[in-house]
């Protein structure tokens, strides 16, 4: 079976790393490279975290870049620790990994990898800052799709009353990827907010033997944390990154999907706000989802042999 090549764009928190672990043990799909961006924590821990849960899993020979530390129109300023914890993975103290992030720069390795992989799939979990340089380097290769969790339609921001978190923190990063003529697929809150872990799936996920299962059991409880009571009135999280993983891989099918050209809102109480009022042959966002990705995410992850 040919697998799809997937390159991943991401921040990694505690949501980005269910996705990673996902990503690793979905047959379907192959990791062939990540790219960082700051967003849940800066751009240079999160390759740390990657290399590091990557280590865990026993994969040495995956490339990991470090991208854009500050946003397009605004400096980073400290991420979420009140979410993802100091670390972005919820303080559990995961251990450096023995080797270094890839010496070169995000876009270069995005367009080594799109050369090299012509079907190649680009799936954006972070800020779209690195995608908006991309986008704008002059001679660089064609990616086949792009699907990015972000965006909220229908459903209120989880920022703002309007905005979702990584069109938040990069709304003219955002104009610019969606101003493309890219096949691309949005993941937003619509669909995110309706995939959920709860505190009986973690126990499932902490009898999953491995070092990377353990990793992942051990900071749930800070994302549970938060989400309880604030967002959710039980102890349960949305399942955000992982279900964007899934609809990259094709794992899960979209029951809702509306073709539309989507646009970014970048001035006054609506900054950051996603709308598509236009049709398009390119763009479409998900609006429901057949199946559910907490099973998938524990099957998956119970289906590999993760090294002690």
């Amino acid at each position: 079976m040919t697998r799809r090549p997937i390159l991943v764009d991401c921040d990694t928190g505690i949501d980005d790393a269910l996705a990673l672990a996902y990503l690793l043990a979905e047959p379907t799909v192959e990791i062939v490279g990540v790219t960082t961006v700051s967003g849940n924590t800066d751009a240079a821990r999160a390759a740390a975290n990657t290399l590091s849960l990557f280590e865990l899993a026993g994969v040495h020979d995956i490339p990991v870049a470090v991208g854009a530390h500050d946003f397009r129109g605004r400096a980073y300023a400290g991420g979420a620790p009140h979410v993802h914890g100091h670390d972005g993975v919820g303080g559990i103290a995961l251990t450096a990994a023995a080797r270094a992030h890839d010496a070169r720069p995000a876009v270069e390795l995005i367009d080594h990898l799109a050369s090299r992989h012509p079907d190649l799939t680009v799936l954006a979990l972070g800020p779209l800052t690195n995608l908006a340089a991309y986008a704008e380097a002059p001679g660089v290769a064609a990616f086949d799709r792009l699907v990015v969790m972000g965006g909220a339609f229908a459903h209120s921001g989880n920022v703002t009353a309007w905005a979702e978190a990584n069109i938040h923190n990069d709304p003219e990063s955002a104009a610019i990827v969606f101003a493309q003529d890219w096949d691309t697929t949005l993941v937003p809150l619509d669909v995110t907010m309706t995939q959920t872990l709860d505190a009986t799936d973690l126990v499932r996920l902490e009898a999953i033997g491995g070092a990377l299962p353990q990793a992942l059991a051990g900071m749930l409880p800070a994302y549970l944390d938060f989400y309880e009571g604030r967002v959710f009135p039980d102890r349960r999280c949305a399942l955000h990154d992982p279900l964007a993983a899934m609809v990259a891989a094709g794992a899960l099918r979209g029951l809702s999907v509306v073709s539309g050209q989507v646009e970014v809102r970048l001035t006054g109480g609506e900054r950051g706000r996603t709308v598509s009022s236009r049709a398009s042959t390119t763009q479409r966002w998900v609006r429901g989802m057949e199946g559910s990705a907490v099973e998938l995410l524990i099957e998956r992850l119970e289906s590999q042999e993760w090294p002690g």
